[in-house]
């Protein structure tokens, strides 16, 4: 593979990786989950409105499931084809990060999906498909870690 043949790639990784993390927060914040003191950034005043996965307009919504979806298939993705990057994730806590993500995010986003009155049934369908596949790649995501990261040197 390319990292094989070009071994600085693992230090681009490593430099890419808060960025990577970084859309996990962006999620957060959007869904008003995000942690007191949590940002390195002063919050501006205007920002301090209380928006929720419940109360924010379905087309947020719907970008947001659309945005979790797309991240956690592509970190799954990677992840499931190049088993060694593994080792650079761990070293950004990486499986800390994503199952507190997972703990805050999904029992919000379901929520929200299952209490919002739907014009048109088939948004809620393809919502949920979405947020199921999103959950189940995070739990791939974790396990392929865990496995990567912990059993594996066991086995060895």
């Amino acid at each position: 593979n390319i990292f094989t043949q070009q071994p600085s790639y693992f230090s681009d990784l490593d430099e890419t990786l808060p960025t990577v993390l970084q859309v996990y927060n962006n999620i957060l914040h959007k869904c008003g989950l995000q942690c007191e003191g949590a940002s390195t950034e002063p919050q501006k005043l205007e920002e301090r409105v209380n928006v929720t996965p419940g109360n924010m307009p379905l087309q947020e919504l719907k970008d947001i499931v659309l945005y979790l979806c797309d991240t956690c298939t592509t970190i799954w993705a990677f992840l499931d084809v190049f088993p060694s990057a593994c080792q650079t994730f761990q070293k950004h806590e990486f499986c800390y990060r994503l199952a507190s993500f997972y703990e805050l995010v999904i029992p919000e986003l379901e929520s929200a999906i299952k209490k919002r009155h739907y014009e048109d049934n088939s948004v809620f369908a393809d919502l949920w498909r979405r947020i199921s596949h999103s959950r189940k790649k995070m739990i791939e995501a974790f396990h392929i870690l865990i496995n990567q990261v912990c059993l594996q040197p066991i086995l060895e």
